[in-house]
């Protein structure tokens, strides 16, 4: 026997995976199938269930090559998942590619021997090769070296996944398989279980209800299943089967099925657009994609070629740092811009699951599970109630062999106890309060696609927010702009677009310093551009596909302010002053080149050329901090800083626009390979542009409200540090008297360790500097709050990890935060216990939206998919809507726990005291405690709305805790007591005696012989008509319904119970049918053959035992209620 070989795909990755590799051990299956056959398949069925367990038994351990089983199993959670390597067509794709991804560098050295246009890209589920820089990738491919030895059949098997996903929703064999995968489902065998025990005890009625149930629910989930992965398939089968153009050869072109494409493939961008079928860089010619599907962005972007020269290219591509080179799968390519006799041209690296799209997909196929507490102490529940099953069991079992029980009945009844104190329909009852929130929630505009989060959005504890378009509006106002000249600042000014302003160079960087672009004639680009733009009153001109092909060099982009300024400008101007209109200067201005924005350098720039001169010039824009760093610094104003600061305290977005007029010799080609390094230096400081970034009208109110819930709000931005800060104070996330200390942080540097800077916004001349970190941490509570930038975050989490669960138990403000950095901060709060939610607008907050308990995207794009919820309205409203509803189902689910646990424990002990007479409850007994009381009663007792107000207190996360315990137990002590002494009482009786059908209770005479001893000789196999259990069955059936309403909680987190009208009108209902059958004469149980008639006298004692049992179970409750609220308030008080 080899070996056992372990191996880990995609190690250090959120997807992480351990592989083992088996083969058959043909003495291992015969013990398996000779146990199948004696245990009647209860063993396959147990295998099924626990896969890492069927594989052991029926398999020995080889090493991968040579495995036809792989054992797969997640780093996290330990999730287990079975994958034959050779019996389907699924199969194939792991056996040849699976086993490559077990070694990177083995897998790269086949790849290259394959084809050396493979990229190790290739071998990598994630993209990140590590052997190709730009340069070499673009001298590589941009030859168009011969591609026609691909190794295809990789590619179909890669292509896989992806096409099983179409063929399966397409054909029966889908529907089968669900079927038959729900149906094996434990809770479905468990059902199954109990019909083929019910049928053998003649309960025909009930069984048959349970099994309609059952049919609704197993089709009611396959239709949902189909839908949704019909849903999935037409979003990915728009580029997953489209015919692309292929580079084939020096010259030679051919059309293929994308399915065909395989990393290092050369493919060919059409003129007029494309939806991308794969992860593909861009080496030759400029894109304008919409890039919404992934990143919620509906801006377009401006993608282009990857570098050829500089600094830049030396690097190895890195998906993550060239994204604005980078084609992404399902991305909308809207038009391209191109050289004459030239074409756009990417190269594939990524198809299938492995691009970003199919990470997408992945992730919906296969969401990471959702580990809540009220879910494991549910199955810890259901355990204990196994355990009194247990104990049922053996009892009856022992009772029927004591009274001489035939065997067939001993085993019928043991097992029948158990299916009465584990209730099958317990999961879909306790779903019921998720699928009610979830409809309400869709009503006011929130769409939910993973319904059983609504539950963890009640234990919310702490909120982060996104800043631009969350808390702020979507789009800026230009508020002014204030310009330098010979050094320092002039006055602000409100307006761009005046005459005098024209020709300045200042108005020329706004005009140019952008990527915007025309999209079937209208602008279309970053909001901030656009108001940008739009401020000068300048107009922008594209080249059109014609006058491009006329040109041996690519047509810029060309702006030019509006006639009438230019006229209005030179009136002012002796030299131009009596031209005509169209003899006066043009002032167009051609943008040659861009560099497009970084967030990761924050800021961009643009090359461009004034009609009529020789020389050309650099703009840059960006934050000013950075601008001003690579200016001369004759050219930045000495109050550079204190202005800065003016402006970003009263919460504007500040812009500093630079300027760097380029040697004269240096020409369009060689300006094409010119490095942004070279070029973005020695630049002269213009001035800044003020934007105003209004708060929303909803922001403060629902602040305020999840402040008075107790509820944590965070700040989440990529803004300047001062702006966020004043943004919080504003919308009351900061109050007025409490303090903001900003913790700044700088890695080691010359010998000089990392250290925390910590400093007062409003008094910044109060520091400390220390390198163990000791700030002042010691100020009262709820004093100050810290605001950390992205920088000195990294720093503190590198080189401070102690302090990051510390900093962040008190922070509030992080700005500058890149998109990773927010989804590491989820993780941190996580990992200190915080039920976290994320509330953002889409754009870079997907995989903070994803990670948290609670993802809330404003964005109703495609990239919603990624979050759990998605509000329809565009500001924060929907959280505290999402929180209310939240709370109410989780409540819901308590309540229908409690009440479907504590049902089960009442028929358990009704049943049991009915055994002890060798008597049972009847078919029809059983029907309409079950189906008329039990289970509407769970449906109707769901319908209760949300709360109003969100209060102070949250719900409860547990179920094994003291007070829902104690309340349980009371309960069941409550309904024991009572139905033992109507068990007891009614033997008691003067007119008692063993039923017979010739028994005529109601109308006994005082002679009637009484026994004084109860011989129970049933006249029926079953013995169901007895006095015992008529009585039993009236006491029980208004112990439920005192259960349902002591358990249907209204305020504080849902509506009160006498607004539920369904549930009202239900509990009356069944109220007043129990109620007649106790007051109703002989004569009115003709119809029914399980009950008998008792004397008046003792009707009117069971509805006194039934006032005083609910009486004494809502007095234990509401008495226990009140001490629990006071014991949790003063516990929050000492807290």
């Amino acid at each position: 026997m080899k070996a056992k070989e372990v191996k880990i795909l995609n190690q250090g990755l959120e997807d992480e995976m351990e592989v083992w590799g088996y083969q058959p051990c043909l003495w291992k299956m015969i013990l398996v199938g000779v146990g199948a056959v004696c245990s009647g398949g209860l063993l396959l069925l147990l295998l099924y269930w626990l896969p890492e367990w069927g594989v052991k038994s029926t398999c020995t351990p080889t090493s991968l090559r040579d495995a036809q089983t792989l054992l797969l199993r997640t780093t996290v959670g330990k999730d287990l998942a079975r994958l034959p390597c050779a019996t389907s067509f699924v199969i194939i794709y792991f056996s040849s590619f699976v086993s490559m991804l077990i070694n990177h560098n083995l897998d790269c050295q086949q790849v290259k021997e394959h084809n050396q246009l493979h990229m190790s890209t290739a071998c990598s589920t994630h993209g990140k090769p590590s052997q190709f820089t730009c340069e070499s990738m673009n001298k590589t491919f941009s030859r168009n070296h011969d591609q026609d030895n691909h190794d295809h059949q990789l590619n179909h098997n890669h292509a896989a996944i992806w096409i099983i996903i179409i063929i399966l929703v397409l054909t029966p064999f889908f529907c089968f398989f669900f079927f038959f995968y729900q149906v094996l489902n434990p809770f479905y065998i468990f059902q199954l279980f109990s019909v083929i025990l019910w049928s053998t005890d003649s309960y025909y009625y009930y069984a048959s209800a349970i099994v309609f149930m059952s049919i609704i629910s197993i089709v009611t989930s396959l239709y949902t299943v189909k839908k949704q992965y019909v849903m999935l398939r037409d979003m990915v089968a728009a580029h997953s089967v489209v015919r692309v153009s292929v580079c084939r050869g020096n010259e030679d072109t051919e059309q293929a099925m994308s399915t065909e494409l395989v990393p290092g493939d050369v493919i060919i961008i059409p003129a007029n657009g494309m939806i991308m079928p794969c992860d593909a860089i861009l080496f030759n010619g400029t894109c304008i994609v919409n890039e919404s599907m992934l990143t919620g962005e509906s801006v377009p972007v401006t993608k282009t070629s990857l570098p050829s020269s500089d600094e830049e290219a030396t690097r190895a591509y890195d998906i993550e740092e060239h994204k604005k080179h980078t084609l992404f799968c399902g991305t909308h390519v809207i038009q391209t811009r191109f050289y004459a006799g030239e074409l756009v041209k990417a190269l594939v690296v990524r198809t299938g699951f492995s691009t970003e799209k199919g990470q997408l997909v992945r992730s919906i196929l296969y969401p990471k599970p959702t580990d809540f507490k009220l879910y494991r102490d549910a199955y810890l529940f259901l355990l204990c109630l196994v355990g009194v099953a247990g104990v049922g069991f053996l009892y009856t079992i022992i009772l029927s062999i004591m009274n001489k029980v035939p065997a067939n009945t001993i085993v019928i009844e043991s097992l029948d106890i158990i299916t009465i104190t584990v209730p099958p329909a317990l999961p879909a009852a306790m779903t019921a309060g998720i699928v009610f929130a979830q409809r309400r929630l869709k009503r006011i505009g929130i769409f939910c696609i993973s319904p059983q989060r609504i539950n963890m959005c009640g234990q919310l504890n702490v909120v982060c927010f996104d800043k631009t378009g969350t808390l702020t509006e979507d789009g800026l106002d230009l508020w002014g702009i204030q310009r330098v000249e010979d050094g320092s600042f002039r006055p602000p000014e409100s307006e761009a677009a005046k005459a005098g302003l024209v020709n300045s160079t200042f108005v020329a960087c706004m005009a140019t310093c952008h990527s915007l672009t025309k999209i079937e004639g209208e602008l279309s680009g970053d909001p901030l551009d656009l108001k940008m733009f739009s401020a000068t009153g300048w107009v922008l001109e594209e080249p059109t596909e014609e006058e491009t092909a006329l040109h041996n060099l690519i047509m810029p982009t060309v702006v030019r302010p509006p006639k009438n300024l230019i006229h209005e400008a030179n009136q002012n101007n002796q030299l131009t002053q009596n031209m005509e209109l169209s003899e006066l200067p043009a002032c167009e201005i051609g943008i040659v080149r861009q560099f497009p924005f970084s967030s990761a350098l924050q800021r961009m720039s643009v090359v461009v050329r004034r009609l009529g001169e020789k020389h050309m010039e650099a703009f840059l824009k960006g934050a000013p901090e950075v601008v001003a760093s690579l200016c001369k610094q004759h050219t930045v104003p000495q109050s550079f800083t204190e202005t800065l600061e003016t402006y970003t305290r009263q919460g504007f977005r500040v812009i500093a626009l630079a300027h760097r007029q380029l040697e004269s010799k240096l020409s369009w080609h060689k300006v094409q390979n010119l490095s942004r390094d070279v070029l973005e230096t020695n630049m002269e400081f213009l001035g800044l542009i003020i934007m105003q970034n209004k708060i929303k009208e909803e922001t403060a109110g629902v602040l305020c409200e999840l402040r008075h819930a107790n509820i944590r709000t965070l700040m989440v931005t990529g803004d300047n540090m001062l702006t966020a800060i004043s943004v919080a104070r504003d919308c009351g996330m900061v109050l007025p008297h409490e303090k903001v200390i900003i913790a700044d942080a700088l890695p080691p540097k010359d010998f000089h360790p990392a250290s925390i800077t910590w400093h007062y916004t409003e008094a910044p001349t109060q520091s400390g500097k220390d390198n163990q970190v000791k700030p002042q941490i010691s100020q009262p509570e709820q004093s100050y709050h810290f605001a950390v930038s992205g920088r000195a975050f990294a720093v503190i989490t590198e080189h401070f990890p102690q302090l990051v669960q510390k900093l962040v138990l008190k922070a509030t403000v992080f700005a500058r935060m890149a998109p990773d950095q927010k989804t590491q901060l989820v993780e941190v709060l996580q990992g200190i216990d915080y039920i976290v939610g994320m509330c953002g607008d889409g754009a870079n907050d997907c995989g903070a939206l994803k990670r948290a308990h609670s993802g809330i995207s404003l964005s109703e794009l495609e990239a919603s998919v990624a979050s759990p919820f998605t509000s329809s309205t565009s500001n924060i409203s929907c959280v505290p809507n999402l929180i209310r509803e939240g709370r109410a189902a989780l409540i819901t689910s308590f309540c229908v726990f409690k009440f479907m646990a504590l049902c089960s424990i009442i028929q358990y002990l009704s049943v049991t005291l009915l055994y002890s007479i060798l008597s049972n409850l009847g078919d029809f007994q059983f029907l309409f405690i079950d189906i008329a009381i039990i289970l509407i009663t769970v449906f109707t007792m769901s319908l209760n709305p949300a709360w109003k107000e969100l209060v102070l207190r949250r719900p409860p996360s547990s179920l094994i805790s003291g007070p829902l315990l104690f309340s349980v137990l009371t309960q069941i002590v409550t309904c024991l007591a009572f139905q033992v002494l109507a068990f007891l009482l009614v033997k008691e009786q003067s007119w008692y005696e063993i039923w017979t059908p010739q028994s005529d209770a109601c109308n006994v005479s005082s002679s009637s012989p009484s026994p004084s001893i109860n011989e129970t000789i049933p006249h029926d196999h079953k013995n169901i008509k007895n006095y015992e259990n008529t009585t039993l069955f009236y006491v029980s059936c208004f112990q439920y319904l005192a259960v349902a309403i002591i358990f249907s909680k209204g305020k504080p987190f849902r509506q009160p119970s006498y607004k539920n009208y369904l549930n009202e009108a239900n509990i009356r209902t069944l109220g007043e049918v129990a109620a007649v059958m106790i007051k109703c004469c002989s004569s009115c149980f003709s119809a029914s053959p399980q009950l008998v008639c008792v004397p008046h006298d003792w009707r009117v004692t069971l509805v006194i035992i039934v006032i005083v049992n609910a009486v004494v179970s809502f007095l234990f409750e509401v008495n226990f209620r009140n001490i629990t609220s006071y014991v949790s308030s003063l516990i929050d008080l000492l807290s």
